[in-house]
């Protein structure tokens, strides 16, 4: 087992180099039969994620919400929506998940809310109602254009027009998702309400959505063009989003969260986590912002590689280099997959054996130094489900047809019986079609093999708890280049040689004298002095 890391104050910090696994509540277990996987499902299947040695769970959204970004529109804060079911089943699944030592992080978005919202509702009634404030409102230009040129990630201009207010609303997301004014103080602190509430439930921490939209420059000021920065699928492409994201006083409300999630831990002597997501243009220099010096959030984490085309030597080298330890520095967060970004599998394989890819993709990720997120389905290699266009339900797939792979991919239904209707997911057809192609990858398939991705993954997951420096310790780049990529991870005396071949073909390459092989991937001889393609080497130094 890990040896605990104590922090300044004495408490033990269980989440610094945790494996996290995200569970999307639509698609990973259907309960009650209506095509929609819920919280009951997820919690008869806790035993599952628990058996893979993973230290806690993400859950995305379950919130009451219309569903029109599916539970990233939260029209309550603080009740679920019913197609997921209560909150006596969220009860229910904090008490089974911390009984098998699992810990709940939860999904909280702070930048927008549902235009549903009881908020939303009362501040478009008027320009002089008691939360009028509490969203972005703003008068048309004199030719009743938009206040500002800012665009929508989904597309279009991130205004839309409202005839109760005679006003322009602001969203940088759908036009359902308006814009809270997260300046205002009664916001702040309606928010922190709303994290009280689930901390008060018992969840552990709070992964926040967004974050770097939670604030915009109240001049609204035009953003400038963005120089060509390759594909460009959206207006939004076009644009150096400065003035409607990226605020410097967004920190100072990061402060406040932390203050209060601290003060639980204290009270409880459990740790509450704050993670960040952060993406965009200036995703690694927020991400130290956010994270630095010790009272504003735990980690973070951006897209270095959700969106990447190609698994190169190179990419994995800007890790260390973005987050190199320093003082007063935050800790990093990575993640290869989610429910935002096409299956990493099908992003990076490249025509190469999707097993073998999927576990050295594992193997590489638990040895980064950081935080790890593995994504429902990493565990069993799912490839990115195909989706036909008629049965597609993301606005983003929809929007850029056939431009990307879109979301819907990577949000398709868990396989739990290769032999079961909708592969053990639902008895009905489900939201999101089952891929025939994950029926063979189901979870009762891989468990009775032996050499199965799932036996895998449980293996080399355990290598967290098996080796403490791959949770805490540094991290240097020894080589990485021409698929090639070496790494030492070390604490103190200890420490461990990670290699991989990430490229096409064999590689020459030998284990260095007084070292010794404790994990291969997709390496049957690992002294031969070649190194196929996708293997994976985790080396320690012979004792004396």
């Amino acid at each position: 087992m890990t040896s605990p890391v104590v922090d300044a104050a004495g408490q033990t910090e269980w989440w610094r180099g945790a494996v996290l696994y995200q569970v999307y509540p639509r698609s990973f277990a259907d309960s009650n039969d209506d095509g929609i996987g819920d919280l009951p499902g997820i919690t008869a299947h806790l035993e599952h994620i628990a058996s893979l040695g993973v230290d806690g769970i993400w859950l995305s959204p379950f919130f009451k919400s219309p569903m029109k970004d599916f539970g990233y529109d939260v029209s309550d804060y603080l009740d679920v929506d019913p197609i997921f079911g209560t909150l006596a089943d969220f009860d229910a699944l904090i008490a089974r998940a911390h009984a098998l030592d699992l810990k709940v992080i939860i999904d909280q978005v702070y930048s927008h809310t549902s235009d549903e919202h009881d908020w939303f509702v009362e501040s478009r009634s008027s320009r002089t109602n008691a939360k009028a404030d509490w969203y972005v409102w703003a008068d048309a230009k004199a030719d009743g254009s938009p206040p500002s040129n800012w665009q929508s990630v989904f597309g279009g201009p991130a205004w839309t027009w409202d005839a109760r207010r005679r006003q322009y609303y602001m969203h940088n997301f759908l036009k359902e998702q308006p814009q809270l004014n997260v300046r205002n103080p009664e916001v702040q602190a309606a928010l922190m309400d709303a994290m009280r509430f689930w901390l008060d439930r018992g969840v552990d921490g709070f992964r926040l959505d967004a974050l770097n939209f939670a604030m915009h420059d109240p001049r609204l000021t035009d953003n400038p063009p963005l120089s060509d920065n390759g594909k460009r699928t959206r207006p939004f492409d076009f644009q150096d989003k400065v003035h409607n994201q990226s605020q410097p006083e967004i920190p100072a409300f990061l402060t406040r969260l932390r203050k209060l999630a601290d003060a639980y831990g204290a009270r409880t002597g459990r740790d509450r986590f704050l993670v960040a997501e952060v993406g965009g243009d200036r995703a690694n220099e927020e991400m130290k912002q956010y994270t630095e010096g010790g009272d504003r959030l735990h980690s973070a984490y951006g897209f270095l590689y959700l969106y990447a085309d190609q698994l190169t030597s190179e990419l994995v080298d800007r890790g260390p280099a973005m987050w190199p330890g320093t003082e007063g520095e935050g800790w990093p967060s990575w993640t290869f997959s989610n429910h935002d970004a096409p299956r990493a599998i099908s992003r990076w394989a490249q025509g190469r054996d999707e097993k073998a890819f999927a576990e050295m993709a594992m193997l590489l990720l638990v040895c980064l130094r950081g935080n790890v997120f593995v994504y429902q389905g990493e565990e069993l290699g799912l490839p990115q489900a195909h989706v036909p266009f008629e049965r597609l339900v993301d606005p983003e797939a929809i929007a850029n047809w056939p431009e990307t792979l879109g979301r819907d991919g990577a949000r398709t239904p868990i396989p739990w019986r290769h032999d079961a209707p909708q592969a053990g997911f639902s008895s009905v057809e489900p939201w999101l079609p089952v891929d025939p192609r994950h029926t063979d990858l189901s979870v009762d398939v891989q468990e009775v093999d032996t050499g199965s991705t799932l036996h895998r993954s449980r293996r080399l997951i355990g290598l967290r708890r098996r080796f403490p420096v791959l949770r805490t310790g540094s991290m240097s780049m020894v080589t990485a280049k021409d698929g090639l990529l070496v790494f030492w991870r070390g604490e103190g005396s200890q420490g461990l040689l990670c290699v991989f071949n990430l490229g096409h073909d064999p590689i020459e390459w030998s284990p260095p004298m007084g070292w010794q092989v404790v994990e291969a991937v997709n390496a049957p001889d690992p002294a031969a002095g070649t190194l196929p393609p996708l293997a994976g080497l985790l080396l320690a130094q012979v004792a004396g």
